[in-house]
This record gives C-alpha cells, sequence and structure tokens, in this order.
C-alpha cells in the first residue's frame, strides 16, 4: 500500500503595512499626530505695545487672539502678566485692576470656552525679581509667600481663570491655593503647579516679563535637571498637597520625568516649551515670513506620545495655523 505524503497548507496572513501602501492608505491608516486641541497658547501681557526679545500683547489685542484660538481648535492659554510697579510685599498683584484681572475678563469675555490658565507668582511684582517674599537675613519668608500666592489664585479665580499656576516652586503655594479657593466658593477652579528644572532657556521671558532675579540666574527652589528623581517627587507631592494637574518644564528636557509620571498618576501633565525653546527652535522663513515650527511639531508629537495632555507654546498658533 502506497502511503501519498499529505502536504501541509499554511495560510498566511499578510498585514498591509502603511509603509508600503499607496498614498492615501497611509494617510487613512496613520491618524494625525498633533492637533490644535493638543496645544496651549502662552501670552505674554505689557501695558503697551513693546519691542522686547519675546512677543508681547496688550488686553486690547486679547479679545483678536482668543477669537482666534477659538476659531483653530486651540482650547486653552496660559496668562502672564508684567507689572510695571514692584514692592517687597507682593500686594500690587492683588489690586482689582491689575494688569492680569483685566487681561482674564478680557480673554474670558471674548472666548468663554476657552481655558483660561495664570501664573500666581511674585518674580514680576517684586523689587528682587524673585518667586517669593523674604524674611530676616534676606530668606524666603514661606508663610508670607504662601498667603500672598494663595490670595492672587483667589483674585484670578473672581476675574474668570479656571486655572491657576502656582510658579515658585515653594512647597505649600499648592496647599494654599487650594485651601483659598475652596473657602471663597471656588472649588471648580484647578490649581496646576509648575515643576522647573533650572535651566538658562527662561532668559528670553525672565528679560520680556521684569523678571530676572538680582540674585542670580536660577531661581532658588528650582530642580537641579540631573535629579529625575527629585523631580518626580516633588510633582507627586503637589499633586497630594491638592494639584489637579502639573506643568512640566522646560519641556524638551523633562520627556523622561513625563514618561515616569503618566504612570504614576492619572493627573493631567502639561509640559511648558520655555522662551529659549521657542527662539532656538523655531525661526522666521525671509520668503515667506512664516514662522518655521517644524522643530517644535516633532517634540510635541514626541511628547504627546510620552503622556502629555497638551504642550504649553508660545507657538500654539503659528502652528495650528499650519496644520489647518
Amino acid at each position: 500500500m502506497t502511503v501519498t505524503p499529505m502536504h501541509s497548507h499554511r495560510t498566511t496572513t499578510r498585514a498591509t503595512s502603511p509603509l508600503r501602501s499607496r498614498p492615501a492608505v497611509r494617510s487613512l491608516l496613520e491618524p494625525q499626530t498633533l492637533t490644535p486641541a493638543d496645544l496651549s497658547m502662552v501670552l505674554l501681557v505689557t501695558e503697551e505695545p513693546a519691542d522686547r526679545p519675546m512677543p508681547t500683547v496688550t488686553v486690547a489685542e486679547i479679545p483678536a487672539v482668543m477669537r482666534e484660538c477659538a476659531a483653530l481648535g486651540i482650547r486653552s492659554v496660559k496668562l502672564f502678566a508684567e507689572s510695571s510697579a514692584r514692592d517687597t510685599t507682593g500686594e500690587i498683584s492683588l489690586a482689582p485692576d491689575s494688569l492680569m484681572v483685566r487681561t482674564i475678563h478680557a480673554a474670558k469675555e471674548a472666548a468663554p470656552g476657552i481655558a483660561v490658565m495664570t501664573e500666581t507668582c511674585l518674580c514680576s511684582y517684586t523689587t528682587e525679581g524673585v518667586c517669593y517674599l523674604t524674611g530676616r537675613h534676606g530668606r524666603p519668608d514661606v508663610a508670607a509667600t504662601v498667603q500672598v500666592t494663595a490670595s492672587q489664585a483667589v483674585v484670578h479665580a473672581e476675574a474668570g481663570a479656571d486655572i491657576v499656576g502656582p510658579a515658585s516652586m515653594l512647597l505649600g503655594t499648592t496647599g494654599g491655593a487650594r485651601r483659598a479657593l475652596d473657602e471663597t466658593g471656588h472649588e471648580g477652579v484647578s490649581v496646576m503647579p509648575h515643576v522647573i528644572f533650572w535651566s538658562s532657556l527662561y532668559d528670553g521671558f525672565r528679560l520680556t516679563m521684569g523678571a530676572t532675579p538680582k540674585a542670580g540666574a536660577n531661581r532658588e527652589f528650582q530642580i537641579n535637571p540631573g535629579r529625575a528623581d527629585q523631580f518626580v517627587e516633588t510633582a507627586l507631592r503637589m499633586e497630594a498637597d491638592g494639584a489637579d494637574m502639573i506643568l512640566l518644564e522646560p519641556a524638551q528636557f523633562t520627556a523622561d520625568v513625563l514618561a515616569t509620571l503618566r504612570t504614576q498618576t492619572r493627573a493631567p501633565l502639561f509640559p511648558f516649551s520655555v522662551s529659549g525653546e521657542y527662539k532656538a527652535l523655531t525661526c522666521v522663513d525671509s520668503e515667506t515670513g512664516q514662522r518655521d515650527v517644524r522643530l517644535l511639531v516633532e517634540l510635541f508629537t514626541m511628547l504627546k506620545r510620552a503622556g502629555a495632555s497638551a504642550s504649553v507654546t508660545y507657538a500654539a498658533l503659528d502652528i495650528a495655523r499650519q496644520l489647518s
């Protein structure tokens, strides 16, 4: 008896690779990785038009900017306001007609649906350009700093801010802001403290907003860029103190801690691409007059992949225009 061997018939499944597909199929299969909704626009506000290292706007220009943000799909803005008057107490920042208060009103009236984030800090209000108040021997007065920044948070909330941002890196300011907001009926306003690696990338912002500390280039409480563990620990402690979300800066140097934090917290994480990144990674095309933002698009795509809820950037409008 002759046995005819049976040949096995292997069934192979061929997966379509987008890399080998026609352009229309690649477009179909590959989602748009970065959208205007993934960006938050930074606005540096001054009393008068100013020729400074970084682009600025006045309160009168805010409505047009907000309407364009809304039209392009940008869902939040981050506001900084310069103060032409300075003192040693920071109480100038609490004035009911301060530049920040007027800016918040203008932004919310123009585009109520866009989330307005503010900075609650003292570097633009103190004569020394530092983020905290000082006591005896020039040392930080923690209690006084917590009190003033908490009061700032309430003033901003009453003006219409959706998210306030303690930025001094002084532990206690996050909890102080959260308690002050809750006690004054602003439970719905979020607290997003800044967690910061010290860096020379802030020079453009400091010169523009008059926030250069006289004592030295780096803030006293910012974190050494070699201490990723301290950065993560600080962010988690701020969350425990009442933070609803966390701002990480400077953006391009926080990818590793962003990815680590994404595994340890469900809080929204917002990398902040600071002034030095804007100046180093963008340029204006001499022929078209458009700002080349391709490097920032690549950076924010990577940060989104690493777990960013949105990236905060001076180039949000430039990027959104080109994405659209």
